[in-house]
C-alpha cells in the first residue's frame, strides 16, 4: 500500500516564457495534514490549481495512492478524490445551503429535483462535522465564516480523500477557527488527507504534521513540523536571509504633529457603534483593536461614507464633515482599504492598471480622454515603487498572488494622495514578507505627516507600528493604550478580552 496520497515530483510550470515552478517536489502523507508555505508569487496556488485541474504541468509527475495519472481539469481531479476550498468562495449567494452542496450533482426523482433527500442528506453531512445550520436559508443570509464551513461540506459531498484548503481563516472569527479546526482534525482521524495553506505560521504550528516550504518556484524545505521553528519557516520562506525580526516597532523619523487630522465624538451606528469618541494626530497611526463584532470595521466604513451615523460628529482637519458617500470622502482625500480586497477592494477580471487608476481618473487624463500612456506610466511607478510581482500593467488581477493584489490596494488608493488612509485588516492572507513591506509602506506615509487608522486582528503587527490602540468591545470603547504601555501581545490581549 502506498505511504503517500499525494505525490508530485519535479513539476515545472511556466507562463509566458517565464518559469513559475522549478521541479518542485511535494509529498502528502496519507491521513496527515502538510502545511504548504511560501511568499506571495512563491507558487503555491499554481502548483494547487496543478493538482486540481485548472493548469496543466508543463513536466513532472504526479501521483494518487500510489498511482501515476494525469489531470486535465477540475472533474478528473474530483474523480480521484481531489477537491479545492477556494480563497474565493464558490458559492452561489441566491441558492439554498442543500442547492449548493448538491450543485451540478442534483439528486433526482424521475425528471424532477429530489429537494426533499438533498436536504435531508445535507442535514446528515453539517451534522457529521458538528454544524447546526438551516440548510433551507439562502447563502446570501449566512456569514462569511459559516459559508466557509458549507465549503468543506460541499467538498466532501464529492467523496473526498484529498482535500486543499487555501487560506481557510483568512475570513473567520475565533470561534469559527476553532470549529474549522475541530472539523479539520475530525478529517484527519477519518483517513482524509489535508494540504493547508496559509500564512498564519501559529496556525500551521497547531494543526500541521508536515511542513512543505516554496521559495521562487522552488522547494526549499520539506519535514515533519517538529524539526522547524518559527525562525526557520521565516527563513526559508524569505530565501535563506535571516529574519531580521520583521514584526517589530521602529521608532519614528518624525514626530507625531500637534494638530488634529481627524476627531471622532460620540458616534453612533445604529447598534453596531456605541458612543465612540477619539482623535488622530497628523503623522500618527491609530489602531483599532477588539474582538470580531466590536464596531472595527463599522467605525472605518461611517467615516468613509458608507454607513450613515445614528448620532454624534466627525471632524477632519477642524472642519466638520458628513460624508454621504465614497465620492465625499476621495474629494477630502480619505480613503479605505477595505477588510475584503476581492470583493470589495478590486476589480478581479480586469487589468492592474484598469484598477489602479479608478481612484483618480483625472490623473490620467489627457484632452478630455483617458491616456494609455499616462495610466501606464501611474501602473508602472506604483509596481516599481510596491515591488508589485506582475508581468506587466496589463495583468488581470486575479493572476496575481493575495499580496501583490493588496499592494495594488494600496497603491490605488495612494493615487488620490490621501491625508488620511484607513486600512482594515491590509495584511490579511499575505506572507511574512509582503507584511513588512505594507508595515514599511505606512511608516514612510506617516513620516511625510499623513495619518493612518489601522485595524487588525494580528496583534504583532499593532504593536509594530501603532504610536497609540483604541480598544474597542461590542461597540463601545473601553480603553486606550499608548505604544509605550504595550510591553507585550499579553498586554494587548488581556485589554482586549475584558
Amino acid at each position: 500500500m502506498a505511504e503517500y496520497a499525494l505525490e508530485l515530483s519535479g513539476v515545472c510550470k511556466s507562463f509566458g516564457g517565464v518559469p513559475v515552478l522549478k521541479n518542485v517536489d511535494f509529498r502528502l502523507r496519507k491521513g496527515s495534514i502538510c502545511a504548504l508555505v511560501g511568499g506571495n508569487g512563491a507558487g503555491k496556488s499554481t502548483l494547487m490549481k496543478i493538482l486540481t485541474g485548472i493548469y496543466t504541468k508543463d513536466s513532472g509527475r504526479l501521483r494518487v495512492n500510489g498511482e501515476e495519472v494525469i489531470i486535465r481539469n477540475y472533474n478528473e481531479a474530483k474523480k480521484y478524490g481531489i477537491s479545492l476550498i477556494f480563497q474565493e468562495l464558490s458559492l452561489i449567494p441566491t441558492l439554498t445551503v442543500a442547492e449548493n452542496i448538491f450543485l451540478n450533482k442534483e439528486l433526482r426523482r424521475g425528471k424532477f429535483l429530489d429537494d426533499k433527500r438533498m436536504e435531508e442528506k445535507a442535514e446528515k453531512l453539517l451534522e457529521s462535522l458538528g454544524l447546526e445550520v438551516n440548510v433551507r436559508e439562502k447563502v446570501e443570509n449566512l456569514s462569511v465564516g459559516t459559508c466557509q464551513l458549507i465549503e468543506i461540506a460541499k467538498a466532501l459531498s464529492d467523496n473526498t480523500s484529498i482535500l486543499v484548503m487555501d487560506e481557510p481563516t483568512a475570513s473567520l472569527s475565533d470561534k469559527e477557527t476553532e470549529i474549522l479546526f475541530r472539523i479539520v482534525e475530525d478529517l484527519k482521524q477519518r483517513g482524509i488527507s489535508i494540504v493547508y495553506i496559509s500564512h498564519r505560521m501559529k496556525e500551521i504550528f497547531r494543526i500541521a504534521d508536515d511542513i512543505t516550504v516554496l521559495y521562487g518556484g522552488e522547494t526549499v524545505a520539506a519535514k515533519p513540523v517538529e524539526e522547524y521553528t518559527l525562525e526557520s519557516v521565516i527563513d526559508y520562506m524569505l530565501g535563506g536571509k535571516q529574519n531580521e525580526q520583521l514584526m517589530t516597532w521602529k521608532d519614528r523619523t518624525a514626530p507625531i504633529g500637534k494638530e488634529l487630522a481627524l476627531k471622532v465624538e460620540n458616534l453612533c451606528v445604529e447598534n453596531l457603534v456605541k458612543d465612540v469618541s477619539f482623535e488622530v494626530h497628523q503623522g500618527e497611526v491609530v489602531g483599532l483593536a477588539g474582538l470580531m463584532g466590536s464596531g472595527r470595521t463599522e467605525i472605518l466604513e461611517c467615516i468613509f461614507g458608507l454607513r450613515r451615523k445614528t448620532g454624534g460628529r466627525i471632524f477632519l482637519e477642524g472642519k466638520e464633515v458628513n460624508f454621504r458617500n465614497v465620492r465625499e470622502a476621495v474629494r477630502a482625500r480619505v480613503a479605505l482599504v477595505p477588510e475584503d480586497r476581492r470583493r470589495e477592494g478590486l476589480v478581479l477580471s480586469h487589468t492592474l492598471r484598469d484598477n489602479m487608476v479608478v481612484t483618480n481618473f483625472e490623473q490620467v487624463r489627457a484632452a478630455g480622454v483617458l491616456s494609455a500612456k499616462k495610466s501606464n506610466a501611474v501602473s508602472e511607478k506604483a509596481i516599481r515603487d510596491l515591488k508589485i510581482r506582475a508581468e506587466s500593467a496589463n495583468t488581470r488581477m486575479v493572476n496575481l498572488s493575495g499580496g501583490n493584489q493588496q499592494k495594488v490596494v494600496i497603491a490605488k488608493w495612494m493615487n488620490i494622495n490621501p491625508k488620511l488612509i484607513m486600512m482594515d485588516e491590509p495584511t490579511a492572507g499575505v506572507d511574512i514578507h509582503a507584511k513588512s513591506e505594507i508595515i514599511e509602506l505606512i511608516r514612510g506615509f506617516v513620516s511625510q505627516g499623513h495619518s493612518v487608522i489601522f485595524v487588525s486582528s494580528e496583534l504583532s503587527e499593532m504593536m509594530a507600528v501603532c504610536d497609540r490602540i483604541i480598544i474597542l468591545h461590542d461597540g463601545r470603547k473601553t480603553g486606550e493604550l499608548t505604544h509605550k504601555e504595550i510591553n507585550s501581545e499579553e498586554v494587548l490581549q488581556r485589554a482586549i478580552q475584558i
